[in-house]
């Protein structure tokens, strides 16, 4: 009688991509949902919970990213300085005049885990506001989503 076995990655059975991801005209929360499933690594067949099997993603023109709703007015992203009345807030579109990044980044970091392994995969993101960036070397591979947020490989 033969005993099957489950077969796990190892880190060393890994190896991960490039992709660019344009962000025009994208809901954000949607496309965030996108790439941080790329980063986690869910769309491989060898994908490992323990382990970051996920790929690269680059995001351009991330200043032109799109909201439903009110969210522009009042979405609201709250922070604390640490002193009595230190509570700061800002709204979606004060924090893309100042840094047109920060709602991608902050999106895809809440979509991902809270631990080392999380923090692993949000360093593989990189989110640029216009059209250039400077990962032209590794060669990426284009990839979009459709208006529900679903993958589509191609270039």
């Amino acid at each position: 009688m033969s005993k099957q076995k489950t077969w796990t990655a190892k880190a060393a059975d890994l190896k991960s991509d490039w992709y660019v991801v344009d962000a025009t005209d994208q809901v954000l929360g949607r496309l965030a949902s996108g790439v941080a499933a790329i980063l986690r690594g869910k769309h491989k067949p060898t994908f490992t919970p323990h382990l970051n099997s996920g790929d690269h993603v680059v995001v351009i023109n991330a200043a032109k990213i799109k909201v439903t709703g009110s969210k522009l007015q009042t979405k609201e992203y709250t922070r604390y300085t640490g002193y009595p009345g230190g509570l700061r807030k800002r709204t979606l579109q004060r924090a893309q005049e100042l840094d047109p990044t920060f709602p991608i980044t902050t999106a895809v970091r809440g979509m991902l885990q809270r631990n080392t392994l999380g923090a692993d995969m949000l360093k593989r993101l990189r989110v640029y506001a216009g059209a250039e960036h400077g990962h032209v070397a590794q060669k990426p591979k284009a990839i979009t989503f459709d208006a529900k947020g679903n993958l589509k490989l191609g270039n």
